[in-house]
């Protein structure tokens, strides 16, 4: 077989473009200020100490404050019953200060994830979880969609990545990340193939996709031999591999074969605290019929 043509690919810097959103963002809520309005505001639930979530939403919050939203904190003990985490959602819900609520995941041992999800206030759900909202992404209809699927579209978008008639393979099909982005790049008009661990031969699946989007927790999974030259590859999974996060593609490998390539590190990661700012704003201008 012969060598595919050498392509100059690009390493999307997500880091940088959630910057340039979020510039945006924060003009619009200044827009909002000015004109006499309170800021939008996000409320996070933090069930336990684990470390990693901790850390995720310090970064929310942090970026909260650079755009100019307000942001709350609640903190309940790794001995909270799933009532009392119900409860401090319900409290949430029925706040009209609070625009978006986010309860971050995982939740300790014993606590329903699901059963959480289902009592945030769909017009509040930035992560985009509620059954009533997945069903409105089903529908086309939904304002407020998964942030990691959203970023994912966004990448895609801003680099002019065709995707009307485009031949898309997903790999995964959790709630989270694999079932709603095969369903917006649908809505685009791609043609769609969901991958997962029973796929036979996902490596010719992949040969043929104009878009990859893996989203499975494999590391370096996507190698350079599955990759279209010309192929737009999006990396969500990440795992831990020695200590070191490692993502679901070769990122090096696909290097002169994919059009653009999302790295483990500063790829969609940045993206999908912005997509979780932008609902905050959508949940907020929705709220008040702006």
């Amino acid at each position: 077989m012969s060598t595919p043509p050498s392509v100059e690919t690009v390493v999307v810097d997500g880091l940088a473009l959630a910057q340039e959103i979020r510039k945006e963002l924060s003009e619009a809520v200044g827009r909002h200020v000015a004109a006499g309005r309170r800021a939008p505001k996000l409320a996070v639930v933090l069930v336990g100490d684990d470390p990693a979530s901790a850390s995720y939403i310090k970064g929310k919050r942090r970026a909260c404050e650079r755009v100019g939203m307000d942001s709350s904190e609640t903190k309940l003990p790794e001995t909270a019953t799933q009532q009392e985490v119900l409860d401090t959602v319900a409290a949430l819900n029925a706040d009209d200060g609070v625009d978006g609520i986010l309860v971050q995941v995982p939740l300790p041992k014993g606590l329903d994830p699901k059963e959480v999800a289902l009592a945030i206030d769909p017009a509040k759900d930035v992560d985009g979880l509620n059954p009533t909202n997945a069903g409105l992404l089903l529908q086309g209809t939904a304002d407020l969609v998964a942030c990691t699927p959203l970023g994912c579209m966004e990448i895609l978008r801003r680099f002019d990545i065709p995707l009307e008639g485009a031949d898309a393979v997903v790999i995964g099909r959790s709630d989270i990340v694999g079932k709603p982005v095969a369903v917006l790049l649908q809505q685009a008009n791609a043609t769609v193939t969901q991958c997962h661990s029973r796929t036979k031969d996902l490596r010719e699946h992949c040969r043929r996709a104009d878009v990859i989007v893996a989203a499975v927790g494999v590391p370096k999974l996507v190698q350079r031999d599955w990759v279209k030259p010309g192929a737009a590859v999006i990396d969500v999974g990440v795992t831990v591999v020695d200590g070191v996060l490692t993502g679901d593609v070769d990122t090096e490998g696909v290097q002169g074969v994919a059009k653009i390539v999302t790295p483990h590190r500063r790829g969609v990661g940045p993206m999908t605290i912005t997509m979780l700012l932008r609902n905050t704003l959508t949940a907020y201008e929705r709220r008040k019929g702006l």
